[in-house]
């Protein structure tokens, strides 16, 4: 049996005469964390949108857990065990923080329209479930000072964690992160490093980063895959993804 969580092969996606995606196949063994690198337009995000079911590619392959991923309709992914964050945070600014973090807990829920009507005794006893697992949620994450404000209130790096917390509350066992470390300053940043390996111990996650942040993707990651005009270049530990000419080339320019 194969210890990968997830296993794409040969993806590829096309916009019109862009190619967005080219052959593109990694493998993410579980529990490891995989940072995905590479220039702007390089493919990343787009990635991203293939494995969450917001775009289908044209050619290729994945698989989750062992099973086909693009035969799962978007509104599953979450409920499959896919978490993800996005680069331009997607929260309910009016909303308090711990009500947004309830929202990620929604594909948990398994009571009917007229069981919640009659609160019934399993709808309350899931309704006390899902409270405890933000409660923890809002532990873990520091948020326990901000939980009942409005989530429009919080600095940007506040919102961060919120949007987060709100992705683990649907228990993913693959977590995409994307571009986590935008915006945020040394200090949050290391921060978010230290938050990343704890998460992933605790509560056994498999993560996959998009950062051009790349200090915190070469401390962080396990293995690290390059892209570049949609196609992979590198695949493998950081430290050897970093002197990859290729990457370097890709980056700078140049091969020196």
């Amino acid at each position: 049996m194969t210890n990968d969580l997830l296993r794409i092969r040969d993806l590829s996606l096309r916009f019109g005469g862009i190619v967005a995606l080219d052959r593109v196949s990694l493998d993410i063994a579980r529990g490891q964390i995989c940072g995905l690198i590479g220039p702007n337009g390089a493919g990343k995000t787009t990635l991203f949108n293939c494995l969450s079911r917001l775009y289908s590619p044209d050619e290729g392959d994945i698989s989750f857990d062992g099973k086909p991923l693009l035969d799962v309709p978007r509104h599953r992914i979450a409920a499959l065990g896919i978490g993800r964050t996005f680069q331009n945070l997607a929260l309910f600014r009016t909303m308090s923080v711990r009500r947004n973090i309830l929202v990620g807990a929604h594909c948990r829920i398994h009571s009917g329209f007229l069981s919640d009507a009659l609160r019934l005794p399993h709808v309350q006893a899931e309704e006390r479930a899902l409270g405890r697992r933000v409660d923890d949620l809002v532990d873990m994450l520091g948020l326990g000072p901000v939980a009942a404000l409005s989530v429009g209130e919080l600095p940007f790096g506040t919102r961060k964690r919120v949007e987060l917390a709100r992705a683990l509350a649907g228990e993913p066992t693959l977590l995409l992160l994307d571009e986590p470390a935008g915006g945020l300053n040394h200090d949050e940043v290391e921060h978010l490093r230290v938050l990343i390996l704890m998460i992933r111990e605790r509560l056994a996650l498999t993560i996959l980063l998009v950062e051009h942040h790349m200090n915190l993707v070469m401390r962080v990651s396990d293995k690290v895959v390059a892209l570049d005009f949609g196609r992979k270049i590198a695949d493998g530990k950081p430290k050897d993804v970093q002197e990859n000419p290729n990457v370097i080339r890709a980056y700078l320019g140049t091969a020196a």
